[in-house]
């Protein structure tokens, strides 16, 4: 595959997303989840890259990552995504690809809509068709868990929560106000274009 036009700079905020092949399934069982996110943990670890946010879906995954060190974050993805991809073939006797294309990207500049992404990526369990779940706490991959805190995972950074919140109960409140139709709209089209 070519070589991305747009770099990944240090310091800097990521939002990581793809879906599968034809909108298919990527993740066929628990253990599916726990091995991508086991895996992105020590990549992460290994390149000084921080996550923030996080949800996977039976069909797609949302990231918002932030580079800490100078190891471009595509160069923490592709291994990620090839050893997964190649893993779940051989468990599910299948082959090709699995993704659509290569996993796409969004430099997040705007500090004040990184909280609103935040939200658009933890809501993402309740706001598919149909829901995977009625309360977003019963959704145990993402880290809504960790930013409420009910949960106590290695994954995320959570300094960057507790910069961002007066008190983690206004996160709740904050995730559960539904956005207007037009706000939502935008978001969805800056997800995936």
């Amino acid at each position: 595959m070519p070589y991305r036009d747009k770099p990944f700079s240090s310091g800097q905020y990521y939002h990581i997303y793809n879906r599968g092949l034809n909108r298919s399934p990527v993740f066929f069982n628990d253990g599916n989840y726990t091995l991508l996110l086991a895996r992105l943990k020590k990549l992460l670890d290994a390149h000084n890259h921080q996550m923030i946010a996080y949800c996977l879906m039976s069909n797609h995954f949302h990231f918002l990552l932030y580079q800490g060190g100078e190891t471009q974050i595509s160069k923490t993805m592709q291994p990620l995504f090839n050893g997964y991809v190649k893993t779940i073939n051989t468990q599910q006797r299948r082959s090709g690809p699995l993704f659509e294309g290569r996993f796409k990207s969004k430099h997040i500049h705007d500090d004040a809509y990184l909280l609103h992404l935040c939200r658009y990526i933890h809501r993402n369990p309740i706001d598919c068709s149909p829901p995977l779940v009625q309360f977003l706490i019963d959704w145990p991959y993402s880290n809504y868990l960790e930013w409420l805190g009910l949960r106590h995972g290695s994954l995320c950074d959570i300094r960057f929560r507790d910069d961002c919140l007066r008190d983690i109960g206004s996160y709740k409140d904050f995730v559960m106000e539904l956005p207007s139709l037009k706000a939502r709209m935008r978001l969805e089209a800056f997800m995936f274009d």
